[in-house]
């Protein structure tokens, strides 16, 4: 389980493909920390560490992953937000986060207002998510708060801090992003179509 609160930025250093496999070779602040066999999220993706080396840290994505995330689009030089699995005595600053992604969103518009900016999103509506105005979104492994949800489209607001310190900062429209839609909801909406038909 993750938290959403994005620990360190990590540089994509190499891209190896093995097979339907892909592996990541990613450089940053928090790799000579981690183990082997260690979780942690990629761009809100839980990738299991397989090899360790000073700064740098090596994860497998499989085909799934691939199909359902943004990895695919990850290049040499690009940034992904890191966060380590969160242990039982921390706080829950952010929601709670599986690192199991939905699908992925475009960026559709960028806003700067006052300092803060809001990103847009589109995304494919699904009868088993559900977004909620001033619900818990993940997006690309950050925990923030959803504005004006509307059919296929949705809103965050981004603080300097967040988008100096996370992968937003580099976001471009057209960008895809990780979502993964708030497990309560998720639970909630499997209920209600279990009886509604």
């Amino acid at each position: 389980m993750f938290t959403g609160i994005i620990e360190a930025l990590g540089e994509v250093k190499e891209i190896k493909q093995e097979g339907s496999n892909y592996h990541y070779t990613i450089s940053s602040p928090i790799s000579k920390e981690l183990k082997i066999d260690q979780s942690i999220a990629h761009n809100g993706v839980c990738l299991t560490v397989v090899e360790q080396e000073s700064d740098k840290h090596v994860v497998t994505a499989i085909e799934e992953t691939m199909v359902r995330s943004n990895l695919k689009t990850l290049k040499t030089g690009d940034s992904v937000n890191l966060e380590r699995c969160m242990t039982v005595n921390a706080r829950l600053d952010g929601h709670w986060v599986q690192g199991h992604v939905d699908g992925t969103g475009e960026c559709i518009k960028i806003e700067e207002v006052d300092g803060s900016w809001y990103f847009h999103f589109r995304y494919k509506p699904s009868k088993d998510h559900m977004l909620v105005d001033k619900g818990s979104i993940c997006i690309n492994g950050t925990s923030l708060t959803v504005c004006n949800p509307v059919e296929d489209t949705f809103s965050v607001a981004i603080i300097p801090y967040t988008y100096e310190n996370t992968v937003f900062g580099e976001l471009k429209v057209g960008d895809l992003v990780n979502l993964e839609f708030d497990i309560l909801g998720k639970y909630i909406a499997k209920h209600i179509a279990l009886y509604i038909k």
